[in-house]
């Protein structure tokens, strides 16, 4: 254990862990004995990849195995994902990437061969929690189009695109010298190439007779002993499948115009049925008019009444756009069931793995394209089984993604009980039939949950504990507001192309549930939980109005006619009874003006009825402003402790107490900056900034930049106004449209003075919602804004520099109560929040270009809020006592701090304001701040406070027992001494600084090629340290407060933006991130996980008598009349039919077979393994040994019992009675 020592870091006597760190600090800011012991070392890390949960992506094929009960799925992507009973699922990938055409399992034999688009095939071992191949063979001269193996034999039939069918031994992976050819399968007579083979099967019957199908329509009964065709069947359509009758006297085919034809085998001259299953049948008798191909055909036989015949396709073409369906016929009876999506392909379910008997199916699995159905034919109606695999987390596509680690013991039972009354009705009441493996004997007990947000709008709570995925709960956001049902219903929402409802971010805490969730169209949704029915009458609602002001004196005149009215202190002393005049609504969605005032989306008026679970307790809404729609909200976090909820983009960030339903602050992001604040930036006009010589403006951060190269998923806001300010004014831009509306043309009766005296009252008169520190600051600008007024020369450049030195300003939330009483009828109380009109307002004869480059480098260039961290910490150098705080992190790489005054509990919280100030910036990093924290003295995390949770719906003593607020409670900081450290990761960099001193203590470089998409700081092993996710695709950790890197492994380089906007860390060493569109991918990076992921695998095989063969009979026995066997061993063996041509096909060893571990074996590995082989095989030969001997003293004492019965039976009699 290594013990770092601050003081010797401070007096610089240290050198860095790396040459990219660095570690300075100002001597005498810690005591000397200050000492923080670093527990985490590398040998604590590891990466590993652990499950991957959710449907496969792009399914191309599917094998069941009847007697394992186990269900194997191929991709388009070479994936394989293998399903057993719930919570038992498996993950395996092809190194080449190709298409899995075709799957075969070796039943109850736990394996699996694969056959690939690639030509290629392959053999699974099954028999490991994580299988392996053991065997592949690369044909190099024939392409591979169909593989069939039937039940209980080591030879596999593979037909080719030429026409030939080829042999393989699935134990040695080894070709056959039997090849049955093409030319020898089809009459000499026949001209053209039958075409690839698209059917093998062998009579159920008997072993011998192979049935061969070409797509030309040629089927073909081949006899294997006699090495000649028996039967030839031919139709005029192109065949698609061919299903046998068990008895093997009948076999039907489906064909591509939608008919099936039933032949006898001993008949091939003429089909004895054509029918086509969805044709129309005409009166006059005439051929059904030709339909859709029939693309499967699968034909079981029961006991007690008639066959079932399941296919897919053959609809007639007049059903166009009619979804992919099954059919079902059964006796007299057609039912089609419809899909959601295309059928990729279909398996009947039966009692028996054995052809040749009654096959008594009782289901069929159906795979889609994007869900896999089960269909019960036990039951009227067909109803579909509950699938209990997660399969549904892409019902719509996910945009964001949250990880919880050691949540709250009562929290999944409590989110299990409300969504367990969620459940559809309707399914099947016999038990998932895919019932095989054994779950993994894990350690790990800590509860686990990922949410998920959705582009509809809805949001899915997931139980992950124990390497599982099983949802509890699903919330949908989009009931709050109204649908739009028809075209000329769509003008707010006409902004957004397809998901207005799509969540963006959401911000949870576990302890108290209470749940903050931010959509696309500029929306923030407060829900609470609780275990209670409600019945919201009326929404609440809250408008903010944010806006980017230019404070430069370059902004151009505004054009309209808005005349701007500021309201006047009333008569009265008391703030709580003087009422501001009322400003006149600047709302308009009119053709012949910008649309102002207007949110995106409009909130439900009606009556909302909340079921048990999350229910809505504030909606807040962003408004057009002149025109522009409202920036998407980039940073979100809650606190139910404080009870306030924070959000920022670009423009800004606003502080919404959501128990008051006030809005507290509407800041621009450079208004954070105080007036000294070494980290100011000075606004600039568009055309000052410089184009790098890169494609992206330098004020962007690296994930704003990303964005660019890789298309959302997620539709962003865009302006269906941008030409209407243009025509209205021709000096309008779209900074003007960023300018409050109040900032109208300047009224003949308001001079400058005026208006200044008016702003200076207005501050007054609402400075009893800010603390004392913003009155302050108030006061000082209102003097600096006086002073300037003696100064009337010059008036542009004076302008400049006065706004400059008072960047530091407040925008007042001014309450619109005459409109939010007129609006108190419709949908409760509604705030509308203005900004600060601008008093200044630019000469005529300033001109600025319209360029449309320009306007698009401005808005890249603003500087966004990136991150928040609620805390107890010093908000100023100077503080010795701990308070409520915000941390503030733009896309600039500047945290600051904003101060929060909190009025004491109860009735007081409710009643008195929350102040709120801001105290400037406190460090600044390299790119865009991603993550913050805060560490004790001991190098402990102080999490954030939070409030437990209680039942909003419950009795008032229930909520006052549980209302209690849990503060982080830090020791208060003594003279001189610094009592807390802030972590602080961005992009580029992480830093340590020491609070309340704010003196840099450690600084490391994480990134100089790349940048960092996702940073988190997790507990591991009863310590603390960063965890990032570079675009490079390394996965990194830092150690905390030294910030020694301690893993850097080259992981996922980043291919899509999806994989950067699902990325998360969390605790324990657990992360994740959406591999595909409809999976996640499981990681851990601790070395505990890893070494204990053996146990917490589930097990795909477990030890299963085969059933029993079907019972011959005794007339069938006796008359020959049961299923032939055949010796393939005699007639497919080297000595039966010699060795295959070595061109026709490569033997390449698995890495899980013996072969592959001896060739791979090298150096004391090598020796290790051949040790382990050696041991195997030895240990294989003594059971082999004992087995014999056991025989052998079997047949002993068969052979002594048998001679004392003969001496026996011999005893007493004399030689002539022998």
């Amino acid at each position: 254990m290594k013990k770092f020592n601050i003081r010797k870091v401070l007096d610089g006597l240290t050198a860095a862990s790396s040459s990219s760190s660095s570690a300075t600090a100002q001597s005498g800011t810690l005591r000397e004995n200050d000492a923080i012991q670093e527990t985490l070392q590398s040998d604590h890390f590891q990466l590993c990849k652990t499950v991957r949960h959710g449907f496969p992506y792009q399914p191309s094929s599917m094998a069941f195995d009847p007697v394992q009960k186990i269900l194997a799925v191929g991709t388009q992507t070479g994936a394989l994902r293998l399903f057993g009973r719930a919570g038992v699922e498996c993950y395996c990938q092809h190194e080449s990437g190709a298409a899995v055409i075709q799957l075969q399992f070796l039943v109850n034999e736990g394996a699996l061969v694969s056959a690939l688009a690639d030509d290629s095939i392959h053999m699974w071992n099954l028999r490991q929690k994580i299988p392996a191949i053991l065997h592949s063979l690369k044909f190099s001269r024939e392409r591979i189009t169909y593989c069939h193996l039937p039940f209980q034999s080591k030879w596999l039939y593979i037909g080719t695109e030429r026409g030939n069918i080829h042999i393989v031994n699935v134990e040695s992976f080894t070709l056959s010298g039997y090849v049955i050819m093409w030319n020898k399968a089809i009459e000499l007579s026949t001209k053209t190439h039958p075409g690839p083979v698209v059917h093998i099967s062998d009579n159920p019957m008997d072993e011998g007779k192979l049935l061969i199908g070409f797509e030309c329509g040629i089927v073909v009964l081949w006899d294997l002993k006699s090495k000649k065709a028996d039967c030839r069947y031919s139709y005029d359509e192109a065949i698609h499948s061919v299903a046998w009758h068990h008895e093997g006297k009948q076999f039907i085919c489906s064909h591509s115009d939608g008919t099936l034809t039933t032949w006898n085998i001993r008949i091939p001259a003429k089909s004895a049925q054509i029918i086509t299953p969805h044709g129309k049948q005409h009166k006059d008798g005439k051929k059904p008019e030709p339909c859709k191909p029939i693309l499967k055909v699968e034909y079981k036989t029961t006991r007690a009444g008639d066959p079932f015949m399941v296919l897919s396709g053959g609809l007639s073409y007049d059903t166009v756009g009619r979804r992919a369906c099954l059919t079902v016929m059964h006796g007299k009876s057609t039912t089609v069931l419809e899909m959601d999506y295309p059928i990729v392909d279909f398996l009947t379910l039966c009692e028996t793995p054995y052809p040749n008997d009654f096959q008594e199916p009782y289901a069929v699995l159906v795979l889609l394209e994007k869900d896999l159905v089960l269909i019960d034919l036990g039951q009227i109606g067909y109803p579909i089984y509950e699938n209990p695999y997660p399969l549904t987390i892409h019902e719509s596509p996910v945009t964001c993604c949250e990880y919880f680690v050691d949540c709250p013991d009562e929290l999944i039972p409590a989110l299990y009980s409300v969504g367990s009354r969620q459940k559809r009705q309707g399914y099947s009441k016999k038990e998932w039939p895919i019932s095989g493996g054994n779950w993994g004997q894990g350690t790990q007990s800590y509860p686990e949950i990922i949410i998920t947000g959705h582009a509809d709008g809805s949001i899915k709570f997931w139980d992950a504990s124990a390497l599982m995925l099983q949802v509890l709960y699903k919330l949908k956001t989009a009931k709050v507001f109204e649908r739009a049902r028809g075209k000329e219903e769509k003008a707010n929402t006409e902004i957004v192309e397809e998901d207005p409802f799509a969540i963006q971010t959401l911000s949870w805490c576990p302890e108290s549930r209470m749940l903050c969730v931010a959509g696309v169209s500029a929306h923030v949704i407060i829900y609470r939980f609780s275990k209670q029915e409600a019945t919201t009458e009326v929404v609440q609602l809250l408008e903010v109005r944010m806006q980017c002001e230019f404070t430069d004196g370059e902004s151009p005149d505004p054009g309209g006619e808005q005349t701007p009215t500021l309201p006047t202190p009333g008569s009265s002393s008391s703030p709580q009874e003087s009422e501001p005049p009322t400003q006149p609504s600047t709302g308009s969605n009119s053709s012949d003006g910008p649309r102002d005032n207007i949110p995106c989306l409009q909130v439900r008026s009606s009556p909302l009825k909340q079921s048990p679970g999350y229910q809505v307790e504030l909606v807040i809404q962003l408004v057009w402003v002149s025109g522009e729609p409202p920036q998407p909200i980039t940073s979100l976090a809650i606190n139910s402790s404080y009870g306030l909820v924070v959000f920022g983009n670009s423009n800004g960030l606003a502080v919404v107490d959501y128990l008051q339903k006030t809005l507290l602050l509407n800041m621009g992001t450079s208004e954070l900056y105080s007036p000294s604040d070494p980290y100011q930036r000075q606004p600039r006009s568009p055309r000052k900034v410089r184009q790098p010589s890169g494609d992206f403006p330098t004020g962007t951060s690296c994930m704003s930049r990303l964005s660019n190269l890789y298309s959302e998923s997620v539709k962003k806001l865009r302006s269906s106004h941008s030409t209407t300010c243009d025509s209205n004014d021709g000096s309008n831009t779209s900074e003007d449209r960023c300018k409050s509306p109040a900032s109208g043309s300047t009224s003949p009766c308001n001079s400058d003075d005026e208006r200044k005296q008016n702003f200076i009252e207005k501050v007054k008169f609402k400075s009893r919602r800010f603390s004392k520190t913003v009155a302050n600051d108030f006061a000082k600008m209102s003097r600096k804004i006086s002073s300037s007024s003696e100064q009337k020369t010059d008036l542009a450049k004076e302008r400049s520099k006065q706004w400059r030195s008072v960047t530091f300003k407040k925008r007042i939330c001014c309450l619109n109560e005459g409109k939010a009483a007129a609006r108190m009828t419709q949908k409760g109380a509604v705030y509308r929040t203005e900004s600060a009109p601008n008093f200044y307002t630019k000469d005529n004869c300033f001109t600025r270009s319209r360029s449309s480059s320009v306007t698009s480098i401005d808005r890249e260039s603003r500087e966004a809020i990136s991150s928040f961290h609620f805390c107890e910490s010093y908000p100023r150098k100077t503080d010795s006592v701990v308070g409520p705080c915000l941390l503030v992190g733009t896309t600039q790489g500047t945290v600051m701090m904003v101060a929060l005054s909190l009025p004491p509990g109860g009735d007081q919280r409710l009643q008195q304001p929350v102040g709120v100030s801001s105290c400037g910036s406190m460090v600044e990093l390299k790119g865009g701040i991603l993550t913050m924290a805060l560490l004790d003295a001991t190098g402990a995390l102080l999490p954030p406070s939070y409030e437990p949770w209680y039942d909003p719906n419950a009795s008032d003593e229930e909520k006052e027992k549980s209302r209690r607020r849990r503060p982080a409670s830090p020791p208060s900081s003594q003279e001189g001494q610094d009592a807390q450290f802030a972590v602080l990761c961005s992009e580029k960099q992480a830093k340590v600084v020491a609070m309340p001193s704010q003196t840099r203590i450690y600084k490391h470089n994480i990134t100089e090629t790349s940048f960092v998409l996702r940073a988190d700081v997790v507990q591991m092993a009863g310590a603390n340290c960063i965890a990032c996710f570079c675009a490079n695709g390394h996965i990194m950790t830092l150690s905390l407060p030294s910030l020694r890197p301690l893993l850097d492994v080259n992981y996922l380089p980043l291919t899509d933006m999806r994989i950067a906007r699902t990325f998360c860390f969390s605790n324990l060493g657990q992360a994740l991130y959406l591999t595909s569109p409809t999976e996640i991918q499981r990681i851990t990076y601790s070395q505990e996980t890893c070494d204990n992921r053996q146990e917490m695998l589930s097990e795909l095989f477990t030890p299963v008598e085969t059933p029993e063969a079907p019972n011959r009979g005794f007339f069938k026995g006796l008359f020959g009349g049961g299923a032939q066997s055949l010796d393939r061993e005699d007639l497919f063996g080297e000595t039966g039919a010699g060795k295959a041509s070595r061109s026709l096909a490569q033997h390449i060893p698995g890495p899980g077979g013996m072969e592959g571990m001896k060739g791979a074996a090298s150096g004391v590995v090598g020796d290790l393994a051949r040790a382990r082989i050696a041991l195997d095989e030895r240990g294989q030969k003594l059971g082999e040994l004992e087995d014999r001997t056991a025989a052998m003293m079997s047949s002993a004492d068969s052979f002594s019992k048998h001679a004392h019965d003969m001496m026996l039976k011999y005893k007493d009699k004399k030689w002539y009675q022998l």
